[in-house]
């Protein structure tokens, strides 16, 4: 999938997810924080939402970003093969995403992240309310800011969050970081 095929394919997720909830633009905007405009540019695909802009939507629809960028594919494949897994690219910060595991769903959800050097990408703790998730670096150093707490991780380092709160995943090197993200949905 083409990246314009892929920003069109996501606007109309976001606007099935939102109106299979029968949620209006507005009270979307107020669940998540994000401006009515704002949804309303993406819903028509004249607007690229950055990961924090993805995060607050699909928190506020009861979704992982995983989930909301699944139902762009929407199918019931068990495998996901390499080339057929949704890349995403932050507009702000150069964040690449993949989603690895199958869209069809299921307990667990596997997602590959490259962070550029010096980057950051923030979340609010809606993002995570509803799921387990733990951060596994594969290649370089990650510096997670959980709430208030600061965790260092270097390659091969594996992190549990704890209560859901507001995140920061932050790259301080000169080299890219890449990590994968599991999550679980909480019971």
């Amino acid at each position: 999938m083409t990246e314009d095929g892929f920003a069109r394919s996501l606007a109309e997720a976001l606007r099935d997810a939102r109106e299979s909830r029968q949620l209006s633009l507005n009270a979307l905007a107020d669940r998540s924080g994000v401006s009515r405009a704002m949804i309303g540019k993406i819903e028509r695909g004249t607007a690229q939402p950055t990961a924090a802009l993805l995060g607050r939507l699909s928190g506020a629809l009861g979704l992982t970003l995983s989930e909301l960028i699944a139902h762009v594919e929407q199918d019931d494949r068990r495998i996901a093969r390499a080339h057929e897994q949704p890349v995403w690219t932050d507009p702000d910060t150069g964040y690449v995403r993949r989603a690895i595991s199958p869209s069809a769903g299921g307990p667990l959800e596997l997602v590959e992240v490259e962070l550029p050097a010096g980057a950051s990408a923030s979340f609010p703790a809606d993002t995570y309310a509803f799921v387990h998730h733990q951060i596994w670096v594969l290649h370089g150093r990650l510096h997670f800011h959980e709430g208030d707490t600061v965790h260092q991780l270097d390659t091969g380092d594996c992190l549990r969050l704890g209560q859901p709160s507001p995140c920061t995943y932050h790259n301080p090197t000169a080299a890219p970081c890449r990590y994968l993200v599991a999550l679980a949905r909480r019971h």
